[in-house]
């Protein structure tokens, strides 16, 4: 093994983990967004976005008096 690449190794495999943490990162983040089921009924989805403009209001109320 030649020991002038060995910096040039090193970069490249912390390289290669970075883009590997990222890439899991990424994904975590892209499934972790799908929590609501899309097969509801068109009365069961028109109660929570009701219910989710309700919610929205009480937080921004909150946010605003502090």
């Amino acid at each position: 093994m030649i020991y002038g690449s060995i910096p040039m190794m090193i970069f490249i495999l912390a390289s290669g983990y970075l883009f590997a943490v990222y890439l899991l990162l990424a994904l975590a983040k892209r499934t972790g967004t799908k929590t609501v089921p899309t097969s509801f009924s068109s009365s069961t989805e028109g109660k929570h976005k009701q219910e989710e403009i309700s919610v929205r209001t009480k937080v921004t109320q909150a946010v605003n008096s502090q």
